[in-house]
């Protein structure tokens, strides 16, 4: 099989069920949902794979659940065939979220990226998830999404967070308060 295959030249791309342009909103959807998830392969990569075995399962699913994010976008009319992301896979990621926030020391104020290169690179994806998630909201102003598809970014952001700071703990590297933050984080 070739990997070009020249049908793309005139500015269309292929979605399912039809052509688009290349600068189509659902491209640019799909399209930052795939870069966000070659973001989640780098940071894995800055994972220990003893210490974080248990992170690194998490961040594989994760990454086979973007690409349906991205086939669902892809998809111009959901009676072509039915969509992959569930509500059941937001609730999981809250239980990730749950469980991985217990791993870090209480918060009280806005926090800066970084700490150790895990960590840097968790909160790269949860900026460009963040990013992800306004393609999203862009396309489903004028064109029919899976509505799970942007519950589901919308919680992975707060999943990014939450396994930063796990990372940054479980590395002994404190988080970095933003000195100028108010308190505006408290435990229920």
């Amino acid at each position: 099989m070739r990997i070009y295959t020249r049908t793309g030249d005139a500015g269309q791309t292929g979605v399912i069920g039809g052509r688009v342009d290349k600068d189509d909103a659902r491209v640019e959807a799909y399209g930052t949902v795939d870069e966000l998830n070659c973001f989640v392969g780098q940071a894995m990569g800055f994972l220990d794979p003893e210490r974080d075995q248990d992170l690194l399962a998490d961040l594989l699913e994760i990454q086979h659940e973007l690409f349906d994010c991205g086939s669902d976008l892809a998809l111009l009319k959901q009676e072509l065939r039915p969509y992959k992301v569930t509500a059941e896979m937001v609730d999981r990621l809250e239980s990730w979220i749950d469980k991985y926030d217990a791993e870090a020391p209480e918060i009280q104020r806005f926090i800066l990226p970084g700490g150790s290169r895990a960590s840097s690179a968790l909160h790269v994806c949860r900026t460009v998830c963040r990013r992800a998630e306004r393609r999203v909201v862009t396309l489903a102003r004028t064109q029919p999404i899976n509505e799970e598809v942007r519950r589901y970014l919308n919680r992975l952001s707060d999943l990014f967070f939450t396994v930063a700071r796990a990372a940054n703990s479980r590395a002994g590297i404190p988080d970095v308060e933003y000195a100028r933050s108010a308190k505006v984080f408290r435990r229920k």
